[in-house]
């Protein structure tokens, strides 16, 4: 029997608060032991080509559970036991870095990690989706991802204090502190949303929507509209350029920025991130109402990206450098929330998981792409020429995102 959705606005705007706390303490977790990592590599005897291997393999395992998570979260009466799932998992598995002694084993923690990230990405980002209005989607991710940088802020400030009384393997230890307030945060702070079944006529905004009755199957026949492959061949083609960013703490290294400073990089392009991504986020929302597109925003995130890279390739000086990582910042903060939106607004609502789930598969598989080029060229010619070829096709992206493609109709 159909029901009517009662459940207060209140509820839905917790949740979103609840997926943002979450993301800062999953967050400081993860950037306390990333920024420091490609410094312990290089202390087992690691260099650039390992490094690609190991972010390499830790993106293409998580591409391909994104994309089954996808599937899965369209025909899930419950999406929250992957999330937390999936939180905890990465959480458990971050410590364990200070006990390796050999680059493999970080393969296999990177790849432990990964998995988990992309186990819980397409039901978070469903969940997300089903608590606000469509018009408010962009404002959703965007503050979601403030938070989630504000941990990345977090995370490289202690690690950074941390390295001044201690080894990097105490940083490791340190992360599972916020990794199990994160867990316990979205276990139970984070509320289990309904899956809807939309009908003729129904408006994906009305505040009291139609709710499928528990464990009715996911209607199939939505087929995702050319729009959406429009947008996913562009960021696909972005994402061959996108490499790991330790490779630019790497670069940063290579032309004297010492090892001490890299969670420090870290919090300098994070605090741009952060300050930019809920009102990046805002104002692809403000652009949707008035019937343009939220893609200008990304391709202008694009463009900010070539220039950084191109900066990274020429390396006139360590303060060229830092003030790129702040630029970079912005990069993220006009893409990373807007981009989730453009996707979820483009297509049906019955196929959101699916869709989030193609997008993120095939953004990872050209990351693995990325991650090993960028390795390879580096290695035989040079630290500057991955940085012009990254730089060219985010260039070549933004010409591809503002293409005119039609828009879904409901």
């Amino acid at each position: 029997m159909i029901a009517r959705s009662s459940e207060p606005q209140s509820s839905a705007t917790r949740n979103i608060y609840a997926f943002g706390l979450t993301s800062f303490l999953n967050d400081t977790a993860t950037e306390m032991a990333y920024w420091v990592l490609p410094a312990f590599l290089v202390s087992l005897g690691a260099g650039p080509a390992q490094l690609g291997l190991i972010e390499g393999v830790a993106e293409s395992v998580a591409s391909l559970a994104k994309l089954f998570s996808g599937y899965l979260t369209d025909r899930l009466d419950r999406r929250k036991p992957l999330v937390v799932a999936g939180y905890f998992v990465a959480n458990a598995v971050k410590p364990l870095l200070a006990l390796v002694s050999a680059w493999w084993q970080i393969l296999l923690i990177r790849f432990t990690d990964r998995l988990a990230k992309g186990v819980r990405g397409a039901p978070r980002d469903v969940m997300v989706a089903e608590s606000v209005g469509k018009n408010r989607l962009g404002s959703a991710y965007g503050l979601i991802q403030s938070l989630d940088s504000a941990g990345a802020i977090a995370g490289p400030l202690i690690a950074l204090a941390l390295l001044q009384r201690s080894g990097v393997r105490s940083v490791f230890w340190a992360a599972a502190v916020p990794g199990a307030l994160a867990v316990l945060v979205a276990l139970f702070g984070i509320r289990e949303t309904k899956r809807r079944r939309m009908h003729e006529g129904e408006n994906e905004n009305d505040p009291n929507p139609v709710i499928a009755p528990r464990g009715a199957p996911v209607p199939d026949g939505f087929a995702l509209p050319g729009s959406f492959y429009v947008v996913l061949f562009a960021v696909t083609l972005f994402s061959l350029g996108n490499s790991s960013d330790m490779f630019l703490v790497m670069r940063a290294q290579n032309i004297g920025i010492p090892v001490a400073l890299a969670p420090l990089l870290g919090l300098v392009f994070n605090l741009t991130y952060t300050l930019g991504s809920w009102p990046a986020g805002w104002l692809s929302d403000q652009f949707s109402r008035r019937g343009f597109s939220r893609r200008w925003i990304a391709a202008a995130g694009y463009l900010i990206f070539a220039g950084a890279y191109f900066v990274f390739g020429r390396a006139p000086s360590t303060l060229a450098i830092w003030c790129t990582m702040a630029v970079y910042g912005l990069y993220y903060a006009l893409t990373q929330p807007v981009l989730k939106a453009l996707v979820v607004e483009t297509v049906a609502q019955q196929v959101r998981g699916r869709a989030l789930g193609i997008y993120s598969f095939a953004t990872s598989v050209a990351t693995l792409a990325a991650s090993l080029i960028t390795g390879e060229l580096w290695k035989h010619y040079g630290a500057s020429r991955p940085f012009y070829v990254s730089a060219g096709l985010a260039l070549l992206a933004a010409f591809f995102l503002l293409l005119p493609a039609g828009q879904r109709r409901d």
